[in-house]
């Protein structure tokens, strides 16, 4: 489907978004509210004045579009997904780069497209095999929304990703960032992103005092860079070096290469001579942090059982954290109500202790012991049944929680069927 617009639109538009269609920005804004993708979580408070911050003119904003694209064009990071236009490619690197860092997600992104290579096929997708290409990346619900999106588009759009920012943003698990930063870098067109990267570089371009990750920084920065994104692009050339979608590309790289949270190396950023925080000497302490909640503490003991080239799992609930991902036989000793504080299973024995592991999800500490285990009693079979002996071969292909993995990477007998 075409990209319509209104001859009224387009002259809200305006040059690097002189007069940017604020509706759509203000939709976009209170869209993230809800957005699983918006960085540091939060709702955006729509009262914000963005107006309030002092902008540099057309002219100032055209030359700043313009030195950093021309940094990017000689500085810029060779990933793969910066070689390509097609917009599903884009969209599941976009997908998979939230909360996920960049090293993880240069090995599953070309395993997911080829297993997934188009819409069509991920539409398609079976519980197990889409589990199973994302295990391992977190933040299950982004597969689920994947597949939801792309039904969506192989039934309405014939397979291709919409091009009007309103249809991409009715797409599930679509957010503002998404829908910005597929409809400019995969077609050219002038719409803003803001990731957690451009909302520290334009905290410290303009001084902006608000906490990272606050409701009145986020709608700040997404004003912000909807006015300074370039038009859409000429003759339509998404790779156009100066196009929207470079500039973006440009903005994101800035804050994960120089403007970093830490030591910020301001004396090679091209925009330093424009960055406010630094003329007054405060670039470390933009933008100022936020008060994270108390991390919760959790102790873990998990059953490890083989047996006859087999190994116990455990299917978690299809609702839920997690949902239908497999896991060890687990139980909580210290209660965050995220696992049974029982065994699954009443004749499941444990033994002596193999090992210990760290590992985190989101604000859980957890400490798991690994107890050698057996069962005396026959599993239970039917529908309701989730505790399986399966094949030690079969292990990676299951969808397995990122504990169940680090378990398994423990173990030498499980490790070689995961490496398969």
């Amino acid at each position: 489907m075409g990209r319509e617009k209104s001859e009224q639109e387009r002259a809200q538009r305006g040059a690097i978004g002189e007069s940017a269609d604020d509706r759509a920005v203000d939709r976009a804004i209170e869209r993230a509210a809800t957005d699983s993708e918006a960085a540091g979580g939060g709702s955006v408070d729509p009262s914000s004045d963005a107006d309030a911050i002092a902008l540099p003119g057309l002219a100032e904003r055209q030359l700043m579009a313009m030195e950093l694209c021309a940094w990017f064009a000689l500085h810029k990071r060779d990933l793969p997904w910066r070689r390509t236009n097609d917009p599903y490619a884009i969209w599941i690197s976009e997908a998979m780069l939230q909360q996920t860092q960049v090293s993880r997600v240069l090995d599953y992104w070309p395993r997911f497209l080829g297993r997934f290579p188009t819409v069509d096929a991920l539409a398609r997708a079976e519980d197990d095999a889409l589990m199973a290409a994302w295990s391992g990346l977190g933040y299950y619900r982004r597969a689920v929304a994947l597949r939801e999106a792309a039904r969506v588009i192989a039934s309405e759009y014939g397979g291709r990703f919409p091009q009007r920012l309103d249809e991409a943003l009715d797409l599930p698990g679509v957010g503002p960032y998404t829908a910005g930063a597929v409809l400019s870098i995969a077609y050219g067109f002038s719409e803003p992103l803001v990731d957690g990267n451009v909302e520290r570089v334009l905290a410290r371009m303009f001084a902006l005092e608000d906490p990272a990750g606050s409701s009145p920084l986020r709608r700040s920065t997404w004003a912000l860079a909807s006015k300074l994104v370039p038009p859409d692009a000429p003759q339509g050339d998404p790779r156009a070096p100066d196009g929207p979608g470079s500039f973006n590309q440009a903005l994101m790289e800035l804050g994960a290469t120089l403007c970093t949270p830490k030591r910020p190396k301001c004396l090679v950023c091209p925009w330093a001579k424009r960055c406010a925080a630094r003329a007054a000497g405060r670039e470390s302490e933009l933008p100022r942090p936020r008060v994270r909640p108390a991390a919760i503490e959790v102790e873990l003991e998990i059953a490890l059982a083989l047996g006859r080239d087999r190994v116990l799992l455990r299917r978690r609930p299809s609702t839920g954290r997690m949902a239908g991902l497999f896991e060890f036989p687990t139980r909580e000793v210290a209660s965050s109500h995220l696992w049974p504080t029982a065994w699954p299973h009443a004749s499941l024995e444990t033994g002596d202790e193999l090992f210990r592991l760290r590992h985190g999800i989101t604000r859980h500490r957890i400490e798991a012991r690994v107890l050698r285990a057996d069962l005396w009693k026959p599993l239970p079979v039917g529908e309701d049944a989730d505790l399986f002996w399966l094949p030690i071969a079969s292990l990676a292909g299951r969808p397995l929680t990122g504990l169940a993995r680090k378990v398994a990477h423990e173990s030498d007998v499980l490790r070689r069927a995961l490496s398969r």
